[in-house]
């Protein structure tokens, strides 16, 4: 089998055509196409010249990989895992399939599912450092840190210079308390990369709670000193110094904590022990509130039509953004296409309920007019009808499948009211058939 290999994350490989090649020339043609898109970073371009291929040639598993792939780089995880998955059914062998649906899954925080295919591509492939270290980072989200801490340990075994394998292994140290050991492993990170803050951080963590409180401020100096922006740095940094007695500097630590992280509730705790130890019991009483406060919060559970992260204005904006399909067409017997007209001018006079009535007698005469239902969806959507705009798009996606637009929007609506799986998954679809505007609001709000 043929193989392309693109720089893609730092584990995904493009698969090659398998025997259909010759058979399909045309798509080979476009299969080729695609991976000449994917290698000069033109994602969109590469997943409409897979989908061609796929048209042409629908039992090829290379050309579903590189799509998924494509989409994963557009940060469609979701419409990615679809591709990997018919990948997978049609050569349930290929190892970087499961590797790579892994890697979405992930990012879309299905870390057990994620496992399992880490765990099948090593099975597939068993001296992949890189199939061991996701495993690891996937066990290491399920809290189950031994486990964690032998895929990173083998990892290493089979690339001795991985820096993130050593740092992510000296964090899983910390997580099990074995601050001692986990110095080491910074410490190498730190001699492959000097510049590396967390690396730092992370040492001084460790040297803190080894009680090294002069070793830990040095580390924490270099961090901050490399990322100035680390709330948890400062933090620390603080705590070693009020374990020294410095309660000046610990303060100055604390108050730059805050600032960064708002929400740290430990170091609004450690700024009220230092102005207690200071003389400032009046702000150290409303520090302590502060702790106490962040974190017992309590979110309350009522229920909002708007619940997605898309909320009603951004709703707007982005529905607003699309283009309406207003072409002239030949004026049938019935006159569909007049009632349709004037239902568009109706709606950009702002008479929003008269235009609903020329779209229903449009509708009522022309069943699969598609562009009615849809222009319809849109005027319900911006009267606050998402519900009844969700059937009109999906009417109009039943009578025009390509009809990108409606996927869209229909996308995001769902996404604002709550259903982001579903909403993710029509923007997906939405992308998939050319509408390329819809990888921007994946990228903001589907990840």
């Amino acid at each position: 089998m043929k193989r392309y290999l693109l720089p893609l994350f730092t584990l995904l490989v493009f698969a090659g055509l398998n025997g259909h090649v010759y058979a399909q020339q045309s798509a080979a043609d476009y299969f080729e196409n695609g991976i000449s898109k994917s290698k000069s970073g033109d994602f969109p371009g590469a997943l409409q010249a897979f989908s061609m291929a796929i048209t042409m040639n629908p039992e090829n598993s290379a050309s579903y990989y590189n799509r998924g792939l494509a989409k994963a780089n557009l940060k469609d995880h979701r419409g990615a895992i679809l591709d990997y998955d018919r990948a997978i059914e049609l050569n349930p062998k290929d190892a970087l399939a499961y590797l790579s649906r892994g890697v979405s899954k992930s990012k879309q925080e299905d870390h057990r599912a994620a496992l399992m295919d880490f765990s099948r591509a090593i099975e597939l492939s068993p001296d992949d450092p890189q199939a061991y270290f996701n495993r690891g980072a996937s066990r290491s989200r399920l809290e189950q840190y031994r486990g964690a801490l032998q895929d990173f340990s083998r990892t290493i075994e089979l690339e001795p210079t991985n820096a993130n394998a050593l740092y992510a292994r000296g964090i899983t140290k910390q997580k099990l308390e074995d601050y001692a050991s986990s110095l080491a492993d910074f410490s190498k990170v730190i001699d492959l990369n000097p510049k590396r803050a967390p690396a730092f951080a992370g040492r001084g963590v460790s040297k803190v709670e080894l009680n090294d409180f002069n070793g830990a401020i040095a580390d924490l100096n270099k961090a901050i000193e490399l990322s100035a922006q680390d709330a948890e740095s400062y933090y620390f940094r603080g705590f070693a110094k009020s374990k020294m007695g410095d309660y000046k500097g610990a303060f100055g630590d604390y108050e730059r904590a805050i600032t960064l992280d708002a929400n740290n509730y430990q170091a609004y705790y450690g700024r009220g022990f230092t102005r207690s130890k200071l003389g400032d019991q009046k702000g150290a009483i409303q520090d302590f509130n502060s702790a106490i406060e962040l974190n017992n919060e309590n979110v309350e559970s009522g229920k909002v039509l708007y619940s997605g992260r898309i909320n009603r204005n951004i709703l707007d904006n982005l529905r607003n953004a699309v283009q309406e399909r207003n072409k002239i067409n030949y004026l049938t017997t019935e006159r569909s296409e007049a009632y349709f007209s004037r239902a568009v001018s109706k709606n950009k006079q702002g008479d929003a309920k008269a235009a609903i009535l020329d779209l229903n007698k449009t509708i009522e005469l022309n069943p699969t007019y598609a562009e009615a239902h849809f222009t319809r969806g849109m005027i319900k959507s911006a009267q606050g009808d998402q519900k009844g705009a969700i059937m009109d798009f999906t009417s109009a996606v039943k009578l025009n499948p390509r009809y990108g637009e409606a996927y869209y929007v229909r996308g995001i609506i769902k996404h604002s009211l709550g259903d982001e799986n579903g909403g993710c998954l029509d923007l997906s679809k939405a992308g998939e058939v050319g509408y390329t505007g819809a990888y921007k609001v994946i990228s903001e709000y589907c990840n």
